[in-house]
Order: C-alpha cells, then structure tokens, then sequence
C-alpha cells in the first residue's frame, strides 16, 4: 500500500509529454532532485525528504535558428560512472550540464539537412550507458555521445541507424563485463524495438517488430524488456532473443511513462487513464519464463498524467506529474 505524502510544488505545470519526470535521488544529502518540462524551459526543483522544497533553477533550450523559441522535449538526468550529467532535448539539439543545471558543458544543434519545412525536427529519448550517453532523434538514428571524466570535451562517437520513424524512448542496464549481453533497447513511434549491446562500437542484436502502435515508453531489467504501449498494453520480452512472454492489458488509454526499481524489479506504469500501476517482475527459477504480478494501482483523479518516477532503487516511493498540475505528487509506501 502506498499513501500521499506532501507535494512538491511547480512554478508552472507539466508539459503534457511522455516520460515528463526525472527523478535524481542523492542520498548522501538526503535531497531528492526532480525535474520538469513546460514549453520553451525545464523547472530543477530540490526538495527534501519531506517535501520541503530548498531550491528551484530554470533552464531555457537554446535558442539556435529560428525565429520562435524551441520547444523542449525531454530533460533527464544521466547517472554515468564518474559524473552526473543533466541532459536537456528540444526542437533545436541537445543541451547537456553539471547536475545542478548550473553550467551548460555541451551542445549539439540538430541540423534538419533537407528536410522540408513541415516536418518537425526534435531529438527525444534519453540514456546513459557506461561512459556514453545515448539520444535518440526525429529521424530515428541515436546519437551516441563519448562522455569524459570531467570537462567539457563531449564528442560525438557514433550514429545508429536502427529505425525508420522517430525514437521515442531509450533504455539501459549496466552490461557488467558480460559478452553479447543486451544492455540498451531504443523505441520508435511505430512500436518498433531495437536492441544493442554497448562498447567502444554498439552493436544491433535485433530488432522486435511493431504493431503500428506507439512504445512512448520501454525499461530494460535483468535482460526483460518492459515496454509500454499507445494501446494501454505492457509487453514484456527476452531481450536477447525479442520473445514476447508476456502481454498485460494495463491501462485503458495510452501508457505515458514506465520506470523499474532496479533492486526489487518492481515495474511502475502511468497512463492517461488516470491510474499509476505497480507490478513485481521475476523469472521462474524451474522454467526461466518471466512472471508478473500486480502489486498496487493508484488513481490521480482528474489528472492527465504525464510522467511517473520511483524515488529510489528499492520502489518504495514514487512521483507523478500531470498537466495542468502545479505540484508534483509524490506516494509512500506504508
């Protein structure tokens, strides 16, 4: 059981994007970091353990070219093995600073090419994996960037081209030294998954076809892919393989966010419908076969739910963001 714990409240309320929450929990201070897109700025808000809030930073996309200001896509916090980086998307490129949001150290400008006019041109879907960091784009290529231990020499390593319409989302896990292990899965607008196994080169170990309908959303734990889909549905599959061992009708209406507890292999799910689900994920030790099991479902009522994180490794407490909501709220467990 989890119960409503104190908000913590937004200048403005959330974009109604996808995946619009990241959650950077620093035990050491006992802070909880959380951040928010609306529009043309992100909100950084600390807050302690309570919900106190102690500080609030506003970061704008640059602007590059053009004569309106960018629409930010995406902000997240990329937990790398050495530094904590705070990665921003946007209608324009790629915007990547210290933690706190207090120094831009890169940016990466999208460059439309020949692209008409009407196409919207936006990067989206954002993930650290070892030293790099991984973003996806409205092309459907992933930009793979080489991270170093500190400073700003960030460079572009490589390009992967794995899908035909715009990454959606982008998972990982850490590989941990293990050969032809699946540590990163990218998703498309088509429902489409590519999965790879990182290193100095990333390689396509293969592709789970789509069904034409949106992944906004996938997680990678213990080598399951969870992802989740426009149709309201949860598909969980082998990830070295793409066998499909589970399909769950979860929400009524599009899924918005998924995260994993990576200690307990909890699963949250967020959708439109209102409904924040958790789920227990375990592989059968006689047969290997993933099974899930439903642990608790709580309605935001009134809400269009846009974003939804666990507060820490175990999936004891979680946050949600909503449009039109100026608080984030935030769930305990009891």
């Amino acid at each position: 059981m989890f119960r409503r714990e104190r908000s913590v409240p937004l200048r403005g309320s959330a974009a109604a994007l996808c995946n619009n929450l990241s959650v950077l929990q620093l035990p050491a201070r006992n802070l909880m970091h959380f951040a928010v897109v609306h529009g043309p700025s992100a909100q950084l808000l600390s807050a302690a353990p309570e919900g106190v809030p102690l500080a609030q930073r506003q970061l704008h996309a640059k602007e590059g070219a053009g004569v309106s200001p960018p629409l930010i896509t995406q902000v997240h916090w990329c937990v790398l093995p050495f530094r904590v980086l705070l990665v921003l998307t946007s209608h324009r490129g790629i915007q990547m600073y210290e933690s706190d949001g207090s120094i831009m150290v890169y940016w990466h400008a999208l460059d439309s090419g020949d692209t008409s006019s009407v196409q919207a041109v936006f990067a989206r879907g954002i993930a650290a994996s070892g030293h790099f960091i991984c973003v996806g784009t409205w092309t459907g290529q992933v930009l793979v960037f080489d991270i170093p231990a500190k400073g700003p020499n960030i460079v572009l390593s490589e390009e992967l081209a794995g899908h035909q319409t715009a990454v959606t989302d982008i998972a990982t896990e850490p590989a941990q030294g293990q050969d032809s292990v699946a540590d990163m899965v990218t998703a498309d607008d088509s429902g489409l998954l590519c999965v790879w196994r990182s290193g100095s080169e990333f390689t396509l170990l293969t592709r789970i076809p789509g069904f034409g309908i949106p992944c906004p959303s996938v997680q990678l734990w213990q080598g399951i892919i969870a992802a989740g889909y426009g149709n309201g549905q949860i598909r969980l599959y082998e990830a070295t393989t793409g066998t499909l061992h589970v399909q769950i009708n979860a929400h009524a209406r599009a899924i918005c966010a998924l995260d994993l507890a990576p200690e307990v292999g909890k699963l949250l799910s967020a959708a439109e419908d209102t409904f924040v689900h958790i789920w227990k994920l375990r592989r059968s030790p006689e047969s290997g076969y993933i099974e899930v099991e439903h642990c608790h479902g709580e309605c935001v009522s009134d809400i269009q739910v846009c974003g939804a994180r666990f507060c820490d490794p175990s999936g004891s407490s979680f946050a949600v963001t909503g449009y039109d909501l100026a608080e984030i709220l935030r769930y305990s467990s009891v």
